[in-house]
């Protein structure tokens, strides 16, 4: 990727949205549509479907093994199966009752179907709408942020929203995530309010970093760059402490 050449002290910076962040929210809405839409069917097609099955299931224990056995009592077994097959019902082999498994294995059915609640069937309407609107909502984000820019002039840059923070008004600079994520967050009070913090989005920002870089050669307050290290071998807690 070509290098973003150094503008003078004086020229605005102009950071627009990159097309990364266009891939990621893209991405991130057709997947959540892709949950909506697998709710959707399961609530329409999926769910109705198992407990078609489960209904059949509970017809083959109570009319088809049902009527076996009543048959097979009276001694009219072999009338039962010619019955059976003509109606196109499991029969079994050699007077053993039909068996479940191996029907629902003929149709593709699982051995022990699921019933599904009304209320579990609606659950997936609700599920299924709701994460839509999440889809939904993050498409008009992506759409809304397509024109924001990031914008620096030689004494203060230009928040997407507009905001203005004054490079002598930062009096804290957080650095730590810049390596990883490239995130930085500055803090500034204006002569008139309380403290705010502005964020700085190179990922989201292409040519952020020039920003960050002309903040820095005009900041002479607190600078964090580096993360806590963490604690290998914490001194275990005394009697007392506990």
């Amino acid at each position: 990727m070509d290098e973003i050449p150094t503008p003078s002290v004086t020229e605005p910076i102009i950071c627009r949205v990159t097309p990364w962040y266009f891939k990621r929210m893209s991405m991130m809405a057709g997947m959540i549509a892709l949950f909506g839409l697998y709710f959707l069917y399961d609530g329409s097609f999926g769910y109705p479907k198992a407990n078609g099955i489960a209904d059949k299931k509970t017809w083959f224990d109570e009319v088809v093994l049902k009527s076996f056995d009543e048959a097979k009592a009276a001694g009219k077994l072999e009338a039962w199966t010619e019955s059976a097959k003509s109606q196109g019902w499991p029969t079994g082999r050699d007077t053993e009752p039909p068996r479940w498994i191996s029907y629902a294995a003929k149709n593709g059915w699982p051995e022990k179907p699921h019933r599904y609640t009304k209320e579990e069937i609606e659950g997936q309407f609700y599920w299924g709408g709701g994460t839509l609107l999440v889809g939904m909502f993050v498409a008009v984000l992506m759409v809304l942020n397509r024109n924001k820019v990031l914008r620096a002039e030689a004494d203060h840059f230009i928040t997407p929203e507009g905001k203005k923070v004054f490079f002598a008004d930062a009096f804290r600079i957080d650095k730590r995530q810049w390596d990883t994520k490239a995130l930085a967050y500055v803090w500034h009070k204006p002569e008139s309010g309380a403290a705010v913090k502005a964020v700085i989005d190179d990922l989201k920002y292409g040519g952020a970093g020039l920003i960050l870089d002309r903040l820095m050669a005009n900041f002479k307050g607190e600078l964090i760059e580096k993360l806590a290290d963490p604690v290998e071998n914490p001194p275990e807690a005394s009697a007392d402490s506990v």
